[in-house]
């Protein structure tokens, strides 16, 4: 499986709003890859959803 790469421009034009929970650990994460990318950390959520739906085992 090919790895993610964190793109610096990925704007969608339909959204929806929810409210996730995740551990310490991930926001962590997930906080300084926006930092590192210079991203929101909205952004950064998505490409790794998208990513994870993109490379789901069927």
């Amino acid at each position: 499986m090919k790895k993610l790469k964190i793109q610096k421009s990925s704007k969608a034009n339909d959204t929806v709003t929810r409210t996730i929970r995740m551990n310490g650990e991930t926001f962590d994460k997930i906080s300084e890859l926006s930092k590192e990318n210079k991203l929101s950390f909205n952004n950064v959520i998505n490409q790794i959803i998208e990513y994870g739906l993109s490379n789901l085992e069927e």
